[in-house]
């Protein structure tokens, strides 16, 4: 039995505090810093209800059970961490300080602060919930329990119950997952983000995120397990396709949609480098891929700026995965060390391969992108959908006819069929990237041009190529309005084209 104890805001939200009176486990005098008040009153007004409604259950059972309750000390707002401030205020009063929270309960214990740390039964066994086919739960107050079963690019989200999940069952559930994690960091676990309305962290092979008010409309916990570790044979590749990756490919995109096995790719791939003897190591946000403990994996949202880039250029990895590369800054990141010299594999979300090259191709000179990327695997419902590769070479692009505007064009190839797919260059001041079926382009670059501009005045035309001029038909009802408002800027558009324009009037039948 405790005679005077200290009650931190964990307990209080979980009602622990509360529970302990009822069980004649806490008696005497509840001490409770204006700190929490000061905490519990911005978390009400920010929407987050659970701490206040806490403090009036603990108010009433105390009240039941005549027990005192004390407010002490001032609101300094100023004071940097409050859960130290608690803990020294424990020690001082010769108090036994009453927690959920595996953080102060750990640091007052090292101080020889006495230490409740209490939890409830949770409200249901993770673990118990993922079944073999089970890729991730998702949790949020007010909706039931659901599941996504299946595998990447083939499952479905299935309710678990019809029971909504309030904030005081997902609050608990997230401090056992806490308390776990706690008792195993820096060795099955590793805590990535932690702030007032995002949490991120890995258990074992759990990835949780924890979201709350007001970074989100509602309490939200999301559990992640990859249910699939693949070796790269598993995929079936042809031989050209594993002797291409394993000695000619250096800057490798592995793109697809989301939940279609990108990253499972990648771990793959870093794993079959690894097995070659390769300097493995890869950049993530969070640390979630299942690799080898050979592997290093650096965390981006805990380094600082250029640290990641000078680690890596120091520990000079033969390659280094990226999952995923999402902004700017990411992309710098990649396209510098690629330009160091260092074996790259990027994650990118993109529908289609065109998509994820066009996105690094906007941040370099068209002539060195095959430099920084030389293969891109699209990914679709967890398998090797396509492979394009990147050449560079001088000639008339797709489009263009004079033979005088040869010039650096980027060939984007179906690596299996050796077939062009796609040509990218620049013309004037822009890069412009042309289909290519055949052989032949999609569609001449010129016409495209003229038919931007002709389709914003004129319903009805018809346009024809022949050697270095466009031949525009105009039904003779149009023509006026050809001459008003189309033919100086097609003009202008065919002295930078360097071609000739002919517009034909055409009888109407």
């Amino acid at each position: 039995m405790v005679e005077q104890a200290l009650i931190d805001l964990s307990a209080i939200q979980l009602k622990v505090a509360s529970h302990l009176v009822r069980e004649g486990l806490l008696k005497g005098r509840l001490i409770i810093h204006r700190l929490l008040l000061s905490e519990i009153e911005k978390e009400a007004s920010e929407g987050d209800t659970l701490a206040i409604e806490g403090l009036e259950d603990l108010e009433r059972t105390c009240k039941s059970y005549n027990v005192e309750i004390t407010y002490i000390g001032e609101i300094d707002e100023k004071l940097n961490n409050k859960r130290l401030g608690l803990i020294e205020e424990a020690k001082k009063l010769r108090a036994t300080l009453v927690t959920c929270d595996p953080i102060t309960a750990k640091l007052a214990q090292s101080i020889d602060v006495n230490v409740i740390y209490d939890l409830p039964p949770p409200p249901f066994n993770i673990d118990v919930l993922f079944s073999e086919d089970v890729m991730s739960i998702h949790l949020k107050e007010g909706l039931p329990p659901r599941v996504k079963k299946g595998i990447p690019g083939r499952w479905k989200l299935e309710e678990i119950s019809d029971k909504p999940m309030n904030r005081e069952d997902l609050e608990l559930l997230i401090a056992h997952l806490m308390k776990e994690a706690y008792t195993s960091f820096g060795v099955d676990s590793f805590l990535e983000i932690d702030k007032s309305g995002v949490k991120i962290f890995q258990l074992r092979d759990y990835r949780i995120v924890v979201t709350r008010p007001p970074f989100s409309d509602g309490f939200e916990l999301t559990v992640v397990r990859p249910i699939l570790k693949k070796n790269l044979r598993d995929y079936n590749l042809p031989r050209e396709v594993i002797e291409r990756l394993e000695a000619h490919a250096e800057g490798i995109l592995i793109a697809g949609p989301p939940g279609m096995g990108k990253s499972t790719f990648a771990q793959a791939l870093a794993e079959h480098y690894r097995r070659m003897n390769k300097i493995v190591k890869t950049i993530e946000s969070p640390r979630d891929l299942n690799v080898s403990p050979e592997i290093t994996q650096y965390s981006k949202s805990a380094s600082k700026e250029n640290e990641l880039h000078d680690v890596l250029l120091l520990s000079r990895p033969d390659y280094t995965i990226f999952d995923e590369i999402r902004g700017s800054e990411d992309f710098g990141l990649f396209i510098d060390l690629r330009y160091a010299g260092i074996g790259m594999v990027g994650v990118i979300h993109a529908t289609t391969p065109i998509d994820a090259i066009q996105r690094i191709a906007n941040k370099v000179d068209v002539g060195i992108l095959p430099s920084i990327i030389d293969t891109v695997i699209f990914m679709d419902k967890g398998e090797v959908a396509e492979i394009y590769t990147l050449e560079i070479v001088v000639k008339v692009p797709a489009g263009l006819k004079k033979a005088d505007l040869a010039r650096p064009t980027v060939i984007v190839k179906d690596f299996l069929t050796n077939e062009p797919k796609y040509e990218l260059y620049v013309f004037g001041e822009r890069t412009f990237i042309v289909p290519v079926t055949g052989g032949k382009e999609e569609g001449s670059h010129h016409i495209k041009q003229i038919s931007k501009v002709l389709s914003r005045y004129i319903p009805e035309y018809e346009l024809e190529e022949d050697e270095e001029t466009i031949r525009i038909y105009i039904p003779d009802r149009f023509y006026r309005t050809y001459l008003k408002k189309c033919q100086n800027k097609l003009l202008k558009i065919a002295r930078k084209l360097e071609v000739r324009l002919e517009a034909i009037p055409k009888m109407s039948e």
